[in-house]
């Protein structure tokens, strides 16, 4: 039993002079070696490229975006075509109060539905363009609200040639891309596209 406490004690002591001893010079070395391993070269042989605090390399080849050169007529307009269903518009624009004429009228007169004179604002709305450019649009083909979608596009298009910067703005929205839905042709043996005609037993 003595020889168990003896031990016991014997082990108690050794634990504590463990734990009072300082620290051995290993990590001192440990930053030396940690920096060495930085500055040496990757085992490719290329150095070491700095990264961010999430590892990100901010090294190496940089993209940017490239900005478009302004596109102007003789008369200082940008020009562009736009086009929606069968409809197909040409779009002038240039630095004025606002006045849109569409096919030699007000737009208030050619589209005398609100709803298609907020589609041919959009632009306007968001890029907070409103009152500063005067359009004067000829359309041809399709119905009205085609139409109106083709002005829409035009106006679009000519107006980042105008101000390449607001390029990035108006695409977003998803007016610079040219709606591909179209009627869907009738089919032989069909009164519509997929409408049958009446069926009778007798």
């Amino acid at each position: 039993m003595t020889d168990n406490r003896q031990s016991l004690a014997d082990l108690g002591e050794l634990t504590g002079a463990a734990a009072a001893a300082p620290p051995a010079a290993a990590p001192e070395a440990a930053p030396a070696a940690d920096s060495s391993a930085a500055e040496a070269p990757a085992p490719t042989g290329r150095p070491v490229e700095p990264a961010d605090d999430k590892g990100v390399s901010t090294q190496g080849p940089q993209i940017q975006a490239i900005l478009r050169e302004q596109q102007l007529d003789k008369q200082g307009r940008a020009y562009a075509t736009g086009r929606r269903k069968d409809a197909v518009a040409r779009v002038w624009l240039k630095p004025g109060s606002g006045k849109i004429v569409v096919n030699g009228r007000d737009q208030e007169v050619y589209f005398a539905r609100p709803t298609l004179r907020l589609i041919i604002n959009q632009v306007f709305d968001v890029t907070e363009r409103r009152g500063q450019y005067d359009v004067i649009a000829t359309v041809k083909g399709g119905g009205l609200s085609g139409q109106a979608g083709a002005v829409r596009h035009g106006i679009s298009t000519a107006l980042t040639r105008y101000e390449p910067e607001l390029r990035t703005t108006v695409k977003r929205e998803g007016f610079l891309t040219r709606d591909p839905r179209v009627v869907e042709r009738k089919k032989y043996g069909k009164a519509k596209a997929r409408r049958s005609f009446q069926f009778s037993k007798r």
